[in-house]
Order: C-alpha cells, then sequence, then structure tokens
C-alpha cells in the first residue's frame, strides 16, 4: 500500500471548507497535518471540523516542515508569492487561481516547478466534473470529429444584488492596508473579475475540447451594476469598476471558431457553467449548473440523430465516497484533488490542469484584456508587457 502524501494547507475560507478540505479528507492517498491561517480561530475550527492535527498563522511553518509533500494554497487575492515560497522548499503544489496574473509569470513557476520534478495543479475546478473527464475522452476518442465550434457560457447570478458585498470573507474588522481595485472608473480601465472567475475555468475547457491555442481574439469587458457594497461591513454602496460580465470570440490554430461569455451578473444557479463543442462527426452540450436535484448533466447529438439525448456518465469518473445528491464543490473538487495525489502517487509525466495548462489560459485572459482596453483584435502568443488581471472570484 502507498504511504499517504502528507498536506499542508494554507488558508482556512469559505472555499477551502467547501471544497479543498473535503477534498482531501475522500481521498485516500492525502493526509492533512497542518493548515495555517492568519485567523487562528478560524483555523481551529476548520482543525476540528476535519481532524488536522496542527494549526498555525505563519505559512513558513508549513514550508519549512521536511515531512509535508503537498501545499494547498487556498487564499484569496495575489497567489505568486506563496507559490513561488513553495516551490523553492521543494513541495508539489496545489493553488487556486490564478497562479499569477501575468501569464508569464505563470509560465516560470511552471519552469521552476518542472526543473524541481514537482507536480502542480489549479484550482480549474470543472474540469473536473465527471461529465467533462468524460466529455474529454468522448473527444479524444473522436465523438466529434474535427471540432468546427466551441461555445463557453456562465451563467452566475451571484452579485446580481448589488448588496451583496463584492469581497466574499466575512470580516470582523474593517480591512486595511489592502489595495481596493475598481477605483479606475474609465471604460480601458476596468478591473478584471469575471474573466478571471469563471471565466478561467470555462476557457480551459473549451481548450481542450477544441486540442488548440487561440491564435486571435477580440472582447469586451463591461460593468452592469457599478455601485455595491464592497464588504460585509459597509453600510453604504460604493462605485466599484469591475468586469461583471464579459464576451469574447476568437479564432484556434486549427480552424475552429471560438467563442465565451463570463458574468457575475447573468439569472441562473451558481455556477452555472455550460460548454458545447460542434464537429465534423457529432456534438457535445454539458451544463455544470444546480438544477432539479442534479449539478451537472452531459448530451450529445450526431448527424443522423440530431435531437441531443442524456448520457450516463460512467462510474469511474465520479471521485472516492461520492454520493448521489452531495453538493458541486465537494463532488467536482473531490475528483480534483484525488486526481492530484494520483499523478503525484504514480510518477511519470501526466499533470493535468498544471500551471502549463494555466499559463495558456491566463494567455487568454490577458488577451483580451488588452482587446477591450485597445479596441482591437489581438494576437496571440502575446508579445511585451500585459494587461494585469484582478482579484477572480
Amino acid at each position: 500500500m502507498v504511504e499517504k502524501l502528507r498536506v499542508g494547507v494554507i488558508g482556512a475560507g469559505r472555499w477551502s471548507a467547501a471544497a479543498h478540505l473535503p477534498g482531501f479528507v475522500r481521498t485516500p492517498l492525502a493526509d492533512v497535518v497542518m493548515i495555517c491561517d492568519l485567523d487562528r480561530e478560524l483555523a481551529e475550527a476548520r482543525a476540528k471540523q476535519f481532524g488536522i492535527p496542527e494549526v498555525v498563522t505563519d505559512y513558513e511553518k508549513i514550508l519549512q516542515r521536511s515531512d509535508i509533500d503537498v501545499v494547498d494554497i487556498v487564499t484569496r487575492g495575489d497567489h505568486q508569492d506563496l507559490v513561488f515560497a513553495t516551490l523553492e522548499a521543494g513541495k508539489h503544489c496545489l493553488v487556486e487561481k490564478p497562479v499569477c496574473h501575468d501569464y508569464r509569470d505563470v509560465w516560470r513557476a511552471h519552469h521552476l516547478a518542472v526543473s524541481k520534478g514537482l507536480k502542480t495543479k489549479v484550482g480549474l475546478t470543472f474540469r473536473y466534473a465527471p461529465a467533462v473527464q468524460y466529455m474529454f475522452e468522448l473527444v479524444r476518442e473522436g465523438f466529434v470529429g474535427r471540432p468546427f465550434i466551441f461555445n463557453g457560457f456562465e451563467q452566475n447570478s451571484q452579485w446580481l444584488d448589488p448588496d451583496n458585498p463584492m469581497d466574499k470573507r466575512i470580516h470582523k474588522t474593517k480591512p486595511v492596508n489592502e489595495p481596493k481595485f475598481g477605483t479606475d472608473l474609465s471604460r480601458e480601465g476596468i478591473h478584471v473579475s469575471a474573466l478571471e472567475g469563471y471565466g478561467a475555468p470555462t476557457i480551459d475547457i473549451g481548450l481542450e475540447l477544441v486540442g488548440s491555442d487561440l491564435v486571435q481574439v477580440v472582447g469586451i469587458l463591461a460593468n452592469m451594476i457599478p455601485y455595491r457594497r464592497r464588504t460585509n461591513l459597509d453600510t453604504e454602496r460604493e462605485r466599484i469598476n469591475i468586469d461583471d460580465a464579459d464576451i469574447f470570440i476568437g479564432e484556434c490554430a486549427n480552424g475552429a471558431l471560438y467563442s465565451m461569455q463570463s458574468s457575475y451578473v447573468t439569472v441562473g444557479n451558481y455556477p452555472g457553467i455550460e460548454a458545447r463543442i460542434y464537429g465534423s462527426n457529432g456534438a457535445l452540450i454539458v451544463r455544470l449548473v444546480e438544477e432539479f436535484g442534479e449539478i451537472q448533466t452531459l448530451r450529445g447529438a450526431k448527424p443522423d440523430a440530431v435531437e441531443f439525448v442524456l448520457m450516463e456518465i460512467p462510474d469511474r469518473f465520479f471521485p472516492p465516497g461520492y454520493q448521489r445528491g452531495e453538493p458541486w464543490p465537494s463532488a467536482f473538487y473531490g475528483g480534483l484533488v484525488h486526481n492530484f495525489m494520483q499523478e503525484i502517487v504514480e510518477g511519470g509525466e501526466t499533470n493535468q490542469g498544471n500551471f502549463a495548462q494555466s499559463a495558456r489560459v491566463q494567455e487568454v485572459i490577458n488577451a483580451v484584456t488588452l482587446s477591450h482596453r485597445e479596441h482591437r483584435w489581438v494576437r496571440l502568443p502575446l508579445e511585451g508587457p500585459v494587461e494585469l488581471g484582478g482579484i477572480g472570484e
């Protein structure tokens, strides 16, 4: 029996508790031995909830532990410094998106990991939905033939209510010494948010389905609800110039056409991702939406049977301990975590959703942002400086 990988988690917030920690608890290949958060009380509560033996408030104590194999970074905001520190310490690294806001820095992190023989994984959660993993297999086996068109959509009404704080954290005191985003009120100064939020995993799914890089994009970012509360402690709304809606189209190197819409203000259940691939031999549509007791559906059609029919997802694509009716964060992230642990334990070069893939996604985000700011088509690969992203989701 393979000895379990020892894991240290940096971040004890909402997403850590809803997705990351349940994922590590359910895989037979890992043990979480330490959790770190600046809020010690919160970290202690998570440790008690998930049976984690040690709590710290200084992440360096995790990196200094020679017996910790994997570091999971699930903090809000910029992850770049923690990522490079983790890799320099010789730890395999799982991190929430984005790894870095500039795609070139993501490539630097990838090359550093490769040079040290480390595996990496990014929180592109929806790639690991069982329906999406099966969709990828069907495409590889030729179900759609030559890809013609990809359409990606996000249906997410989390911030349709202007009194829902932009910052999801539950603050006990007002944040200080944190830069305020969305303060440039010009069209060109709009702060990247939705595009780097669930835009990122939808872009990731699209790139996998078309099997090609994008060679040019044109896009627009928009701020549909300009005034909202910034944090849970704010009683007044303020002007926050973020992209809560965006659309772009693109052309792939293999000739396929590519379109994407992501938004925080589109009516429907969260997260509400839909991905469609149409090709010479068939088409597939996946919906990752909590509707009527289901969290995912996959439908397929063929040229001689054009009605889309529901496809049964094989059991092998579900994570250990899956139970019908469980919420999507644990169901999908359970697959992500178990897949990462398998890749590390088994060795070899297999490493899906790694920093290299994240760099491809981030370059598209940077290119679409540049297209919006400069009102033009943008060619890929990018050259020279890029406009940085923002807070993500």
